[in-house]
C-alpha cells in the first residue's frame, strides 16, 4: 500500500509540541514531508537547535509516523526556523519586542498580594494563599514581584531551585506540590545577592515574568507586591490582566493608615479589591492556650468597611508557621486558619481583565 503525502501529514497534525500542547502542524514547524517507497522524509524547523525538547520531537514525530501503514521507514531532520518563520509564529509584534511566551499562557485569575507597608506578611499571606489553592486542585502560580526584597523562593524551595529554558521562555521553577514560581531570586548566584535597580528597571522585569516566561494554563496566578504604591505596584495593576488585589494589614495604625493608601491606588487604577486580611493577629501560649494580642486589639472588621471591602479573616503569629518558611516547607503547613479565606476568595474572584489603560502621568 503506497503512502502519500497527505497521509504523512495528518498523522504529523497529531504530534504536539511538549512545551505549547499544539500540533507541530500548526506551530509551523513542518517545513517538509517527502514520501518515497514507504520511506518518509520530514523536515522539522525548530525556534533554536538548542531546544532541550529536540529529542523528544524527534522521537514522537518518528513513532506517529510509523503507524501510518506501509511506513517502512522515517527520517527526520532538524533545521533551524528563519527570522520569517519566527515572525509567523509569534507575530511580527512580538518579534521585535519579546514577550514570545504571552501568547501561549492562558491564565483564569490573577490576584495580587498588596499592603502599601512592608513587614505585615505580604508574601505569607501570597504564599499561603497558592498553597491553599493548590491543595484545592486548582493549577497555580506565583509570580514574585518584589525584584529588591524577593522572599518566595526561600519559602517554597529547602534546596534552592533555578528556572528553566525553553526556545521560546523561561520556564518557572515547581515546587514539589506543583506550584510554578518565578522570582528574581531564581535568577542570580546567590541569593543574598542584592539587586540594585532603579524604577525603569524594576518595571521592566516585572513585566518580563509576564511575557517572557511560560506559565502555561493557571487557573491562578498570585503576585506578591512590594512594599509602596510606585513604579513596581503600579506596572503589575497596570500590566498585567488583573482579577483583583487582595489587601494585607496587621493590628498596628499605621500599618491600617498605609492599607488605606494602598486601596486608593487600587481603585484610581480600576482593579477590584477583593478583600483584608489581617495578619499577626494574635498569639495563643502553647502551655496554657490563652490568646494575646502582642500588637494590641485590632478592629480589622472596622477598616473593611470603611474600605467597602468584605473583611476576609484573622491570621495568627504562628512559631511552626514561621519555622516551616525558614526551611522551605510552607506547603507542609496545614494552614486550618487560612483555608476559610482561601474558600471566600476562590468564590468571589472575577476574570482576569486586559490591562488597564495607563492613568495620567502625576508630579513625578
Amino acid at each position: 500500500m503506497a503512502v502519500t503525502e497527505q497521509q504523512a501529514r495528518r498523522a504529523l497534525a497529531g504530534v504536539m509540541d511538549p512545551e505549547l500542547q499544539r500540533s507541530i502542524v500548526d506551530l509551523g514547524m513542518v517545513r517538509d514531508v517527502k514520501v518515497s517507497d514507504g520511506r518518509v522524509t520530514v523536515t522539522l524547523a525548530l525556534t533554536t537547535m538548542g531546544c532541550p525538547l529536540k529529542d523528544q520531537l524527534q522521537k514522537d514525530t518518528r513513532a506517529a509516523l510509523l503507524k501510518v501503514p506501509g511506513v517502512q521507514s522515517v527520517d527526520v531532520r532538524m533545521e533551524e526556523m528563519t527570522a520569517e518563520e519566527k515572525a509567523r509564529l509569534y507575530g511580527d509584534q512580538k518579534q521585535e519586542q519579546g514577550g514570545l511566551a504571552e501568547k501561549f499562557n492562558h491564565v483564569e485569575h490573577v490576584v495580587a498580594v498588596m499592603s502599601g507597608k512592608g513587614g505585615v506578611g505580604k508574601s505569607l499571606v501570597a504564599a499561603l494563599l497558592a498553597t491553599g489553592l493548590r491543595r484545592k486542585g486548582l493549577r497555580v502560580g506565583v509570580l514574585d514581584a518584589d525584584i529588591t526584597g524577593p522572599s518566595i523562593p526561600k519559602m517554597f524551595f529547602p534546596n534552592g531551585a533555578q528556572p528553566g529554558s525553553s526556545p521560546i521562555a523561561i520556564l518557572p521553577a515547581e515546587t514539589s506540590t506543583g506550584i510554578k514560581v518565578m522570582s528574581i531570586n531564581l535568577l542570580l548566584e546567590r541569593e543574598d545577592q542584592a539587586v540594585i535597580w532603579r524604577g525603569p528597571l524594576i518595571s521592566g522585569a516585572i513585566r518580563q515574568f509576564w511575557t517572557d516566561v511560560l506559565w502555561g494554563n493557571l487557573d491562578y496566578l498570585v503576585v506578591d507586591l512590594p512594599p509602596g504604591t510606585s513604579d513596581a505596584s503600579l506596572t503589575v495593576l497596570q500590566s498585567l490582566p488583573m482579577s483583583g488585589v487582595l489587601l494585607v494589614s496587621s493590628p498596628q495604625g499605621l500599618a491600617g493608615m498605609v492599607v488605606r493608601k494602598a486601596a486608593q491606588m487600587v481603585r484610581q487604577v480600576g482593579v477590584p479589591l477583593l478583600g483584608l486580611v489581617e495578619n499577626m493577629s494574635y498569639f495563643i501560649a502553647p502551655d496554657t492556650g490563652k490568646q494575646y494580642d502582642i500588637f494590641g486589639p485590632s478592629h480589622p472588621e472596622i477598616m473593611a468597611a470603611q474600605l467597602q471591602v468584605p473583611f476576609l479573616g484573622r491570621l495568627p503569629i504562628d512559631p511552626e508557621l514561621t519555622s516551616l518558611c525558614d526551611y522551605g516547607q510552607i506547603e507542609s503547613y496545614k494552614g486550618d486558619a487560612f483555608q476559610p479565606i482561601v474558600e471566600r476568595l476562590s468564590q468571589m474572584t472575577p476574570e482576569a481583565k486586559p490591562p488597564a489603560m495607563p492613568a495620567p502621568a502625576q508630579g513625578r
